[in-house]
C-alpha cells in the first residue's frame, strides 16, 4: 500500500514536469492506476479485519475522491489530446 500511495504522488509530480503531452498523459494514467490500487489495499485491510473499517473510512473516502478526480482529468485529457500520439 505504501508503494502504490507514494507512486501515485511521485507520478503526479513527474506529470507536472512532463516534456510532452504524451509523457504527461502517460504519467497521469499511472497516477489513476496507483491511486486505485491504494484504495484496493485500504478496502482489503478493512475487509480482512487487519484494521477496523471505521479507522480506515476517512482514508478510503479520500482515495475514492482522488481516484474520481484523477480519472476525470484522464478522461478529459484523452478527449483533448486525442489527436496526439498517446
Amino acid at each position: 500500500m505504501r508503494r502504490s500511495a507514494t507512486s501515485a504522488v511521485a507520478n503526479f509530480c513527474a506529470a507536472c514536469r512532463g516534456r510532452s503531452a504524451a509523457e504527461w498523459y502517460a504519467k497521469r494514467c499511472i497516477c489513476v492506476e496507483e491511486a486505485d490500487e491504494t484504495l484496493f489495499w485500504l478496502e482489503l485491510l478493512g475487509g480482512a479485519g487487519v484494521f477496523p473499517k471505521a479507522r480506515l473510512a476517512d482514508l478510503e473516502k479520500e482515495y475514492q475522491e482522488m481516484v474520481s478526480i484523477l480519472a476525470g482529468i484522464h478522461k478529459k485529457a484523452k478527449a483533448r489530446l486525442g489527436k496526439v500520439n498517446l
